[in-house]
């Protein structure tokens, strides 16, 4: 019961945010009562901690999965990284063109100020431990001659994990898949066309 609880909010929060998030909607979906969700968390907050810690960790092992796959280009962990988000939309936006949330961290982000500071701690290591990775993934394509070496390896990291923290704003924005994916192809066009070895020129190529 607690795990279905969980599941059921983590796509309210995501589709009606924090303030829309009500113990009587959740109940309603698991023909259950609202005490009965009480008895299992307590109050609407430890719920929230509960959904937000689960989902960012499981969301930090895959970025961390694709970001340090030792077997991929930089790039194929690009586009691997865009297929990623392009699958959590897809969840919530099944016809393709339309900017429903899609996304825990951004919606949650969002709603900072309702955070307790266990939540907002936990949103701000996601975009840590994204950097390293992706910063590590950086080094890993110099020392391996897809990236140059003398390319500034923080500023390349930077760049992709801006986009990672953002894409559920941007698909919001934007009203589809369509800005998301660009910045992402975008990014891998000018990042071989400026600092990449023969390997990513070849790449891009296929």
């Amino acid at each position: 019961m607690r795990d279905r609880i969980k599941e059921i909010a983590t796509e309210l929060l995501i589709t009606h945010g924090y303030r829309g998030l009500r113990f009587k909607d959740i109940a309603d979906r698991l023909g259950t009562t609202r005490a009965n969700i009480h008895y299992h968390f307590g109050t609407k907050k430890k719920l929230i901690e509960e959904v937000i810690d689960e989902y960012v960790d499981g969301t930090t092992r895959q970025v961390i999965d694709i970001w340090t796959d030792r077997q991929t280009s930089f790039i194929d962990k690009t586009t691997t990284m865009m297929a990623f988000n392009r699958q959590r939309y897809d969840n919530f936006n099944p016809r393709g063109k339309s900017g429903r949330p899609w996304s825990l961290i951004s919606r949650m982000r969002l709603e900072a100020e309702l955070l307790s500071k266990p939540s907002k701690d936990v949103l701000r290591d996601f975009s840590i431990k994204a950097t390293d990775c992706v910063t590590a993934a950086v080094e890993h394509a110099q020392a391996s001659g897809e990236i140059s070496p003398d390319a500034p390896t923080q500023d390349i990291a930077v760049q992709i994990v801006a986009v990672i923290d953002s894409a559920g704003s941007i698909t919001a924005d934007a009203g589809s898949f369509d800005r998301l994916e660009h910045l992402y192809t975008a990014y891998i066009h000018i990042l071989t066309h400026a600092y990449g070895g023969k390997k990513a020129v070849k790449a891009v190529a296929e």
